[in-house]
């Protein structure tokens, strides 16, 4: 058995087709075929059983598909690392961020590349949750996120920075002379809150929980000037952290810390254990010359 015989047979269960993961492979669908043929010869038993235009795995079949995934994903990790072993003059970084965090780091992202100039960045915009299952799938290489992380997850993380969580409403409210606003006066407005694949969701809802009351949710989004330009217009109030705030409307707006204190802590977080490759330890090292 080899790593490619291994890889055909993997993407043939992904693709539930021999003619589509041909096509994905850039090869002929005989080729795998008779591939796929070696492979039952060689480990003396069916791996794969058609039904129609439908695929079943065996028992044995399943078995070697799951620790295909496993031998396949070591490999791309051995030709990751072989292929960075000389230096990181060239390269390629996959690096997710939540949406609030891009303007935080233009700066730190302005130096990376005037260090490493060959390194290029493909950035994802997701939730924290989602860039984190990301990071584990192997998806991306390393996940800005919000702290604190699940302790079931095998992440390694570097906190960066941390800032208020401020409750965000319209000037006509009568909070003008207020320094802080607690979180059970929110029991009495709409509000306007993330996805449900945001940590900051998680975080509100299980704040919310503590103070004993159920939000009454209007808008949920994964933008926070959507959610913003929703408070302006009227339909609620929204949780941002400070530094967002700092980009809104202050003829309109008017933003207060919420009390008790919630942090907004990001940090960056990669596969507890995976390697890491040249460009993934310049980002880290990046990160702890700009947030020391």
């Amino acid at each position: 058995m080899d790593v490619r015989t291994l890889r055909y047979f993997v993407e043939v269960v992904r693709q539930q087709s021999f003619t589509r993961a041909a096509e994905k492979l850039f090869v002929t669908q005989p080729t795998i075929s008779k591939m796929l043929r070696h492979l039952e010869d060689e480990l003396e038993c069916t791996l794969l059983i058609r039904e129609g235009r439908k695929l079943h795995l065996t028992d044995s079949g399943q078995a070697v598909y799951q620790r295909g995934l496993a031998i396949l994903d070591e490999f791309r990790q051995l030709e990751a690392e072989l292929g960075d072993i000389s230096s990181v003059k060239k390269g390629v970084l996959r690096l997710g961020i939540p949406p609030m965090v891009g303007r935080q780091i233009a700066g730190m992202i302005r130096q990376f590349r005037q260090t490493y100039p060959g390194i290029e960045l493909r950035i994802s915009e997701l939730g924290g949750l989602s860039v984190e299952q990301a990071v584990l799938s192997g998806e991306l290489d390393l996940a800005m996120t919000i702290l604190p992380i699940g302790p079931e997850q095998p992440l390694s993380f570097l906190p960066l920075f941390s800032h208020p969580m401020c409750v965000v409403a319209p000037k006509s409210t009568n909070w003008h002379n207020r320094t802080s606003i607690n979180i059970s006066e929110l029991a009495a407005w709409p509000i306007l809150i993330y996805n449900e694949d945001f940590t900051l969701y998680k975080m509100l809802m299980a704040a919310f929980q503590q103070a004993g009351f159920e939000p009454r949710i209007a808008v949920r989004s994964g933008q926070w000037d959507f959610l913003a330009a929703m408070v302006q217009a009227g339909v609620g109030i929204a949780t941002l952290p400070e530094p967002v705030c700092q980009w809104l409307d202050k003829e309109n707006l008017i933003w207060l810390p919420l009390k008790p204190r919630m942090a907004w802590q990001v940090g960056l977080v990669w596969r507890h254990g995976s390697y890491l490759s040249h460009s993934a330890q310049a980002w880290i090292a990046c990160c702890r010359d700009y947030w020391p």
